[in-house]
């Protein structure tokens, strides 16, 4: 067959003129370089998946600015606290650009704001970046391009590329001042000036928080921290959670408020992103990274996750052997109650108690009222009652049943809950907040030293393992005259009456 001549393109002619594609062009670059000099007018749009509403901590935290002086977002990583939070609000007072929506607190004129974090070199690198875009793109950041000039910008010393200052033009018709402070320049920095608002990115040492809070008091300023408490339970977390917990509407006092960020709150991340941040994370730093919730770090005592050990409560079947704990003092008085699943090795802990400053005889009648069958393990490390100076576990032992003092070797113990933590044959009832509550706080010094403050459900839970579930016992059965005194004598937990 004879070979078909190739078809001949024609080159589309353009309906341009070279000079109107060049025109074009530049409008286009124009555009664009303009849309990227105006990133803060798109956050928190009406509609959309990204709508402002899906964002409740944000919103409830930028409206507790209307009367809280100390603010913190205690949250996840991912959330947007820097760029989604402090950086957002920050802009909003720098420039005066309130958006309709705003119930937080306004300023009417130019204000003087310090941003700080870690370093000189991570202040540069994400929040001057953050607020003001990268280096040799200035302008480009949350603050609009067209509220500064560079020649307003004035630079850090001893820092390539680092800004000390810049002047923000406010709708009032002046500027605002704008600085960047790090932590690691020392509190001596923070001293002197009066600053209507100081954001700290990431946790702050103590001092420097008190000078914050000193530069803002004479002008009715404010401060906001946004980090991820992966410290732990610091001086500072303790300040704003209050045992270790976010108080019921973020409330604390008359001018302090917080709230806590986690992946629910991120619409923003896609399920690849998360499970990116958890697998590279440290197992005992993942709830700090996904939820926001304080970690010891490398001083947890149970390095391990709350998911990990918290379960539902369920009906314990009657088979179950139960036992509780005893940790007695003055001072506090806890007790908390295992069922013991023989079958499965489990240990589920289903009730707590926990008083202070009460009598031998009012702890033990809340302590019978759980089961006066069953039996209990004590600290017999304790001293003598205030009260008549008579030992104060048999003071206990006369006022209840069963009550053998437990084995205290606390490295031992306190493998044996680990081991059965890690290996989950040790679960708590997610009611048990108490529990939990100590779970948080339950850590060690620098010195490697168990720190002995709020403890005590701890040391009950070492005594449950370490001695309870030897002498746990069966219900027995409600029509027989049931003699706890016979475990004692060596009864291997089965029912006295039947032997199963």
């Amino acid at each position: 067959m004879p070979r078909k001549k190739p078809t001949k393109r024609v080159k589309a002619k353009s309906p341009l003129t070279p000079a109107e594609r060049k025109e074009l062009l530049a409008l286009m670059q124009e555009w664009d370089r303009r849309q990227a000099r105006r990133k803060f007018f798109e956050l928190y749009p009406e509609e959309g998946p990204l709508r402002r509403e899906l964002y409740k901590p944000q919103l409830e935290f930028f409206k507790a600015g209307a009367w809280a002086r100390e603010r913190a977002v205690i949250g996840a990583n991912g959330t947007g606290k820097t760029w989604g939070i402090g950086g957002y609000e920050v802009t909003c007072h720098l420039t005066g650009k309130y958006p309709d929506w705003w119930e937080g607190r306004r300023f009417n004129a130019p204000v003087s704001i310090w941003v700080a974090g870690d370093t000189n070199q991570t202040v540069r690198d994400v929040l001057q970046t953050k607020l003001l875009g990268p280096i040799g793109n200035e302008g480009t950041g949350l603050i609009p391009g067209d509220c500064y000039d560079l020649k307003d910008m004035h630079s850090k010393s001893g820092v390539p590329g680092g800004i000390e200052t810049v002047l923000v033009k406010h709708e009032s018709g002046g500027k605002s001042e704008l600085g960047f402070k790090s932590y690691d320049q020392g509190r001596r920095t923070f001293q002197g000036t009066e600053k209507h608002v100081i954001w700290l990115d990431e946790e702050c040492p103590p001092e420097v928080y008190d000078e914050c809070l000193m530069r803002t008091r004479t002008v009715n300023g404010m401060t906001m921290l946004t980090f991820t408490p992966i410290m732990g339970l610091t001086q500072l977390v303790l300040s704003f959670m209050p045992g270790g917990l976010i108080p019921e509407g973020g409330k604390i006092g008359s001018s302090r408020f917080v709230v806590n960020a986690t992946w629910e709150d991120a619409p923003h991340l896609s399920d690849q992103e998360k499970q990116e941040i958890i697998e590279g994370t440290l197992p005992h730093l993942r709830d700090a990274r996904s939820k926001g919730i304080p970690t010891m770090g490398s001083g947890a005592v149970y390095p391990i996750s709350e998911d990990d050990v918290s379960c539902d409560e369920f009906k314990i079947p009657a088979w179950y052997r139960r036992v509780y704990g005893l940790d007695y003092g003055w001072n506090w008085t806890a007790a908390g109650w295992g069922a013991y699943d023989p079958d499965a090795d489990i240990l589920y802990i289903y009730n707590v108690y926990k008083r202070g400053k009460a009598e031998p005889p009012i702890h033990a009648a809340a302590i019978a009222a759980r089961g006066d069958w069953i039996p209990g393990v004590a600290d017999p490390s304790k001293g003598t009652s205030q009260r008549d100076g008579k030992g104060l576990l048999s003071e206990y032992q006369s006022l209840l049943g069963v009550l053998l003092p437990a084995d205290n070797a606390v490295e031992a113990g306190i493998f044996g809950v680990w081991e059965r933590m890690t290996t989950g044959r040790l679960k708590v009832f997610k009611s048990c907040r108490m529990w939990f509550d100590e779970f948080r706080l339950y850590r060690r010094d620098e010195m490697g030293k168990i720190v002995k403050e709020n403890d005590h459900l701890m040391d009950c839970t070492r005594y449950m393992v370490r001695s309870g579930i030897n002498i746990a016992q069966e219900m027995p059965d409600p029509d027989y005259d049931f003699d706890p005194w016979m475990i004692e004598m060596g009864s291997s937990g089965r029912n006295a009456m039947t032997g199963y």
